[in-house]
């Protein structure tokens, strides 16, 4: 039952059986209500304007706009929702995630008692991380905030925009591959190709892929490794 103390919560994934599982570890919490799941990054956008949570649990890998779009969106919109974001992902997704606005990343392998305390943190306006993810932050911000060439020195990363499975895509693209090659490349669908890529351009503010491909040169991808 929901009292107005309960944190309320809207849970955004797309695989049925993890947002069944999470609900019910939620529900089971005096202080904490579900009050809506999507299965979408739109639907995310949607559900967080009618409802109005507390906290949303964003996964990054969802149909239409990803889960950092759509945390970009909501944060925007609705600054008072804090995003948290659960994913499976462990890589520099979290610096464009906290780019986006999220005030949170766990990894889905997190224990019951972690994401609980990650919801009540993030909800208590607190900044939260798993463990392997704070660290992989303070060797990033110990660089002060930007990767390292193999001679030491400093060098700003392209496009911070994009996902680290985006920056992958953008760099075969910009080698000339076509999408059939990147999707057997990769071990990928060729429909998440085509959405991939979709998401690449809308974020380059490009309208073809010859323009997305001078871009990323011009930033320096697909060149060949010697």
């Amino acid at each position: 039952m929901m009292s107005e103390q309960s944190i309320r919560i809207l849970i955004a994934d797309d695989h049925p059986v993890f947002r069944f599982g999470l609900r019910a570890l939620l529900e089971a919490q005096a202080d904490m209500a579900v009050v809506g799941e999507a299965e979408s990054g739109e639907t995310a956008v949607n559900q967080t304007q009618s409802l109005q949570p507390d906290v949303v649990l964003m996964d990054i890998n969802m149909p239409g706009i990803n889960g950092i779009e759509a945390t970009k969106q909501i944060v925007d919109s609705w600054p008072q929702t804090a995003v948290l974001i659960i994913t499976m992902f462990d890589d520099d997704t979290v610096f464009t995630a906290m780019q986006a606005g999220a005030r949170g990343y766990l990894l889905k392998g997190a224990q019951g008692d972690e994401t609980l305390r990650a919801i009540r943190a993030v909800a208590n306006g607190e900044v939260i991380f798993s463990p392997g993810i704070a660290e992989q932050m303070m060797a990033f911000f110990m660089k002060g905030g930007r990767e390292t060439t193999p001679t030491g020195s400093a060098k700003a990363k392209p496009f911070p925009e994009l996902t680290p499975r985006e920056r992958e895509i953008l760099e075969l693209l910009a080698q000339g591959l076509t999408n059939t090659a990147i999707a057997e490349k990769l071990v990928l669908s060729p429909k998440t190709i085509r959405n991939q890529v979709s998401n690449i351009f809308s974020k380059l503010q490009v309208a073809s892929r010859s323009e997305a491909i001078v871009k990323a040169r011009e930033a320096g991808l697909g060149k060949s490794e010697k």
